[in-house]
């Protein structure tokens, strides 16, 4: 091979791998977040940066100044149904979660535009909600911001936005959903066709509400009809201990007890023996 072409080559290998991608970590990685509450389900998407030594807010995060509550692209929140965010309504939909940190108060704002890239080019007039928290210190230092879901209800939860030695929060939660969930099984048990497994559901949210209990009981009871199953007959004993019917709770008790065994399920020994504790100490 003549000195020409090597040159050649050479010049051809170097421009194809002189802007080669090289992969190395993230600095501040992308995390996608996901939560069930009631009824439906939260999502958010944010990249997470770390101390690495510096001063955060106040230095790096100015006071006063809006932020992208995270790196690269904003923060983003999606419901997949209505919400309230601090008492505030909020429709179904993804939003960009930006805030202004302050060293006494933070305002969190919620903005119709989740596509941004940092907070160069926010726009207030596409601000859906905007309020004012206090900040709290955590026990521990953050080293890497992280945003999390705390305190928990079953329709409700606080958003934690945890970054140094500052902790934000603020509470969503979603209302109406026992007359959602009341008004769907009025719909489907009231249908020519019910499956067990709606009974099931049926029966079992009326026993958890402790209301409509006759009725629950009864649904139970339709259960054990198509399925004799240790979980079903428990269904029955659990409702009638409530009522304090141990005449109809000890015998269904009884013989989910025994199948429990068999299977071998420790969780449903022990619901059995607390109804055979209470029925057999009043009956």
């Amino acid at each position: 091979m003549n000195r020409f072409l090597k040159n050649l080559l050479f010049i051809i290998f170097a421009s194809s791998t002189s802007f080669a991608q090289i992969n190395t970590p993230a600095a501040s990685p992308s995390t996608t977040l996901s939560q069930t509450l009631g009824l439906t389900k939260i999502t958010i998407d944010y990249s997470r940066p770390s101390v690495k030594g510096r001063k955060i807010f106040g230095d790096l995060v100015p006071y006063g100044k809006v932020w992208r509550t995270g790196a690269n692209k904003i923060t983003s929140i999606k419901f997949d149904d209505e919400v309230y965010v601090h008492g505030a309504v909020m429709k179904a939909g993804s939003y960009g979660l930006y805030t202004i940190p302050g060293k006494n108060e933070w305002t969190i704002i919620f903005n119709r535009d989740d596509k941004q890239w940092g907070s160069y080019g926010y726009d207030i007039n596409k601000d859906v909600i905007r309020f004012n928290v206090q900040p709290i210190q955590p026990q521990e230092f953050t080293e890497k911001m992280t945003i999390d879901f705390v305190e928990f209800t079953p329709t409700s939860t606080e958003l934690s936005i945890k970054w140094e030695s500052t902790e934000v929060r603020f509470k969503i939660e979603q209302r109406g959903v026992d007359e959602k969930i009341m008004a769907e099984i009025a719909e489907k048990t009231a249908k020519p066709e019910v499956s067990t497994d709606t009974y099931f559901a049926a029966a079992d949210f009326y026993y958890q509400k402790g209301v409509k209990l006759d009725q629950a009981l009864a649904w139970a009871g339709k259960v054990v009809e198509k399925e004799k199953e240790y979980w079903t007959y428990q269904l029955v004993a659990r409702i009638a201990a409530k009522q304090n019917n141990c005449a109809v709770a000890l015998p269904n008790a009884e013989k989910s007890m025994e199948l429990a065994r068999k299977a071998g399920d420790d969780a449903y020994i022990k619901l059995n023996q607390a109804v055979l504790s209470q029925c057999k100490k009043g009956y």
